[in-house]
């Protein structure tokens, strides 16, 4: 029996409550939008080379060149 009342009163505030937030909204003063700043980024060139794969199935792999750039970890 409580779950019911309890039920119909959540949905009451939840009715309510979305009520009052679009009554809100419409009411409110509406100041115009500051400029937004971007930056832009310069753009980054990928060079690499694909591999021949020994599968049944043509799928390219990519690898990065470990004598390119030490840090670089091995792809497959």
């Amino acid at each position: 029996m409580i779950d019911r009342i309890f039920g119909a009163l959540l949905i009451v505030c939840l009715l309510a409550g979305g009520t009052a937030a679009i009554s809100s909204a419409l009411l409110e003063d509406e100041a115009p939008a500051r400029p937004v700043l971007t930056a832009t980024l310069p753009t980054v060139e990928i060079v690499g080379k694909r591999l021949p794969v020994e599968t049944p199935v043509d799928t390219p792999v990519a690898r990065n060149e470990a004598a390119a750039e030490p840090t670089a970890r091995q792809l497959q």
